[in-house]
């Protein structure tokens, strides 16, 4: 295990350019280097980060509605998994080194959330991901994470999008012959699916 001045010592070099990314550009075991403030005392600037095509991308704040689906999601899943499965939010997927998504809502294998000291999955614990657009991440969750996911294998994808302050749902299942996703259904006020288990969420309760 290291000691506290190895990592300090590793954390001052990741930050050492900033905001330059480090030689060789961030890797995806850089984030767990990154404090939760910038280093010239920003307050909460890495509290929320991702890298996605090795590009760091800083979260900026979410709307309410954005919050309360992400709430509304993964404590509908939670009591609707089975055993096996659990229920997530906001922990990222370790997909290679240039690539460490931030999905709103995981599903994943039960047996990967006895260590509480984790702080990503690997893609083949993940059988679900979904997002929830924001007007700052719209090109990513519509264009740019759906490629990375389905390359990494995983099975499942949603995505969440705010129609007057109403979610709607579009589900996605992977061709795993062209590494892609195919689109499922478009779900306004219900959903229910039954992968990768049954799930029935009225959308009354995401509020």
């Amino acid at each position: 295990m290291r000691d506290v001045t190895s990592t300090m010592d590793d954390v001052r070099h990741v930050l050492a350019n900033w905001p330059l990314p480090p030689e060789g550009g961030w890797t995806a075991d850089d984030l767990d280097l990154l404090p939760q403030d910038g280093p010239q005392g920003e307050l909460d600037l890495f509290k929320r980060v991702e890298l996605v095509d090795g590009a760091l991308v800083l979260m900026s704040p979410q709307k309410l509605f954005h919050e309360s689906v992400i709430i509304g999601l993964r404590n509908a899943l939670r009591a609707q998994a089975p055993e096996r499965f659990s229920a997530v939010s906001q922990m990222d997927i370790k997909i290679a080194s240039r690539q460490r998504p931030c999905p709103d809502v995981l599903v994943v294998d039960t047996a990967a959330t006895t260590d509480w000291n984790r702080t990503a999955f690997t893609p083949r614990e993940v059988h679900l991901v979904i997002e929830v657009v924001s007007p700052e991440s719209e090109h990513r969750d519509n264009h740019v994470k759906p490629r990375i996911y389905a390359e990494a294998g995983i099975e499942h994808f949603w995505i969440v999008k705010d129609e007057d302050s109403r979610p709607v749902i579009h589900t996605y299942e992977l061709d795993e012959a062209v590494a892609s996703y195919v689109c499922t259904g478009i779900h306004r006020d219900h959903l229910k699916v039954s992968v990768p288990f049954p799930i029935d969420i009225e959308f009354d309760t995401l509020h």
